[in-house]
């Protein structure tokens, strides 16, 4: 390999390996204002968008055993790298849906293999925020329902003494 080409190549190796996540999209019949439009909004999600060639991404995918991904490199391909996968998805979803492009292909979180359905899904879950308080509540739900009944039984203790102690208050 030519010495500008394994700059490259590790370049996108390096990219792949400090990214929670990759995801692989068709990026054909995109203009340069699209590419470079959508390259800012995914920025600000703390992902990156960059054009790859199959042949190099394949190298990548046999170093890490990612073998269900090959099947998805054909075309031109440009890789989504970073660390949210679900911001990610949201605004690859986001913004094909106004003009149909970038097709996501299929993706990559950790060793999973996503399929574009999957990296979809992933554009639906609710946010972050929302998705810990959710968490939060169903933990807290079953504490919450312990209280109520500790507290119903201290209040039968409380009335229970209080009528002793009427009984007690009118036999005097």
């Amino acid at each position: 390999m030519r010495p500008e080409k394994k700059a490259i190549f590790e370049e996108i190796s390096g990219h792949v390996k400090d990214s929670s996540f990759v995801l692989v999209a068709d990026y054909r019949g995109m203009k340069v204002e699209q590419f470079s439009d959508l390259r800012r909004q995914l920025r600000k999600s703390g992902a990156r968008m960059q054009v790859v060639k199959n042949r190099f991404l394949r190298l990548i995918t046999r170093d890490k055993t990612w073998t269900g991904l090959d099947a998805s490199l054909k075309g031109q391909s440009a890789i989504v790298t970073g660390t949210d996968v679900v911001q990610a998805a949201k605004t690859l979803k986001q913004f094909s849906s106004t003009g149909g492009l970038p097709v996501v292909k299929a993706g990559v979180m950790g060793d999973m293999i996503l399929s574009a359905a999957q990296v979809n899904e992933l554009a639906e879950l609710p946010p972050r925020e929302v998705l810990l308080g959710q968490v939060v509540g169903t933990v807290a739900a079953p504490l919450s329902r312990l209280v109520g009944v500790l507290k119903q039984k201290v209040s039968t203790i409380v009335y229970v003494l209080k009528a002793g102690e009427d009984k007690k208050n009118a036999t005097k």
